[in-house]
């Protein structure tokens, strides 16, 4: 199903199919602050592994990242942050970034790899953030990405239900999207330090 909802003031009854179909262990694609994204319900098993095998990775070894809906919910995931770093995501977020930290007990046990981390991400986009603040939870998220050597982040929601219509179970128009990922921050054992240089302003972290 291609879904076209609001970038700007999200449609309810559309975000509540979406919800529903998570719910039910669906896979969807959609739209953040940077690029579109795949994701699913952190609550389901059999989703997870779906994600994982469309991206070719296992999630067993793999860093996999979830979006929350504000900084409290990203705290029922992830150990206690000291000060200074929770001032500095305040700051930046909801933004472009993506932090890598360490996981709680909370995360489901698929997301615990060899070093019991995690991505975060809380994306300065309505739409996946009304998703997840309706969901109650948050979502698993990778990018969308290609082999292609000109187009590695593909960013037409029209090309990209053609090419996942027949895998995913919503594809969401919220417009045309961006082809610059996420800054990923590691903040894993003192200072942050950037592993990705994104779209996200690395300056504050120096």
């Amino acid at each position: 199903m291609l879904l076209n909802i609001n970038a700007d003031n999200p449609q309810m009854r559309k975000i509540d199919q979406v919800v529903d179909s998570l719910k039910n262990g669906g896979v969807i694609i959609y739209p953040t602050d940077t690029v579109y994204a795949l994701g699913c319900d952190i609550q389901h098993k059999k989703a997870i592994e779906k994600v994982c095998q469309l991206k070719g990775i296992k999630p067993e070894k793999s860093n996999l990242s979830i979006i929350c809906k504000n900084l409290s919910q990203l705290s029922e995931y992830t150990a206690q942050l000291d000060n200074r770093l929770f001032k500095t995501m305040r700051k930046v977020l909801p933004g472009p970034y993506t932090f890598i930290l360490k996981a709680n007990s909370s995360v489901p046990k698929l997301f615990k790899n060899n070093k019991r981390t995690i991505g975060v991400r809380i994306p300065d986009n309505r739409i996946i953030q009304t998703i997840v603040e309706e969901l109650g939870n948050p979502i698993l998220t990778t990018s969308l990405k290609t082999d292609d050597d000109i187009l590695e982040y593909p960013n037409d929601p029209i090309d990209i239900y053609d090419d996942y219509q027949k895998i995913v179970d919503i594809v969401i128009d919220g417009g045309l999207g961006g082809m610059t990922p996420s800054t990923v921050v590691n903040c894993i054992g003192g200072e942050p330090e950037v592993v990705r240089e994104g779209a996200g302003d690395v300056d504050v972290f120096l």
